[in-house]
């Protein structure tokens, strides 16, 4: 009791940091347990880079917790920018697979192909000649439609209804996704081989058709 009254009538000399400190570990107990993980995150964070601090701003330590704390920040930079290219990646690949929001038919798909060759947008013309070829098929009952339904996945499905076109459709499927998700230039070359296969396609029948 002696000791425990000696040390009240003491003044105290609490740092900044030791403060900081004594919050967190008082935060950190059973009635704290339920905030969200993004605030307990940030508070160990915080705690963290206070107790790197409070090793002093002069000398070899300050030094090494400057040098430490750039590190932390630029790891966390690293993650905060890979988290933001996977979100925005999955986001464009759930939005952009064979079709895209407006409904058109094959004929509509072709003509506007035709419109984007005329101009020069080679890529553009690539991906509306598939997405003709792709309607075209839905519209002849040889494939299922099936909403967000990829390029390869198509190319798949419509090789096993017609055997003999299966290499050109995997072949357009992997042109399709160059253009689209690659980042890859579209050339006349390509559109005209695309142009080829949906005229082949056009005409073709199924195995049971046949």
């Amino acid at each position: 009791m002696r000791a425990a009254a000696a040390l009240l009538a003491s003044p105290l000399d609490v740092g900044r940091d030791q403060a900081a400190r004594e919050a967190a570990r008082e935060l950190s107990r059973a009635g704290y347990q339920h905030e969200p993980l993004f605030d307990r995150l940030q508070r160990e964070i915080s705690q963290f880079l206070g107790d790197l601090m409070s090793g002093g701003g002069t000398g070899g330590g300050g030094v090494r917790s400057i040098v430490v704390i750039a590190v932390v920040l630029a790891v966390l930079a690293v993650l905060l920018l890979w988290a933001l290219r996977r979100f925005s990646g999955g986001r464009r690949t759930d939005s952009g697979a064979v079709f895209g929001q407006r409904e058109r038919t094959a004929a509509e798909h072709r003509t506007e192909a035709e419109r984007l060759a005329a101009e020069g947008g080679w890529a553009g013309a690539i991906q509306e000649r598939l997405r003709a070829i792709a309607r075209d098929l839905e519209e002849r009952a040889i494939v299922t439609p099936m909403p967000g339904r990829t390029a390869m996945e198509l190319a798949e499905v419509a090789g096993q209804a017609l055997p003999p076109h299966a290499p050109d459709l995997r072949a357009a499927a992997r042109l399709f996704d160059d253009v689209t998700y690659g980042g890859a230039g579209g050339t006349r070359e390509g559109y005209l081989t695309l142009t080829a296969l949906d005229e082949r396609l056009r005409s073709a029948r199924t195995g049971a058709a046949a």
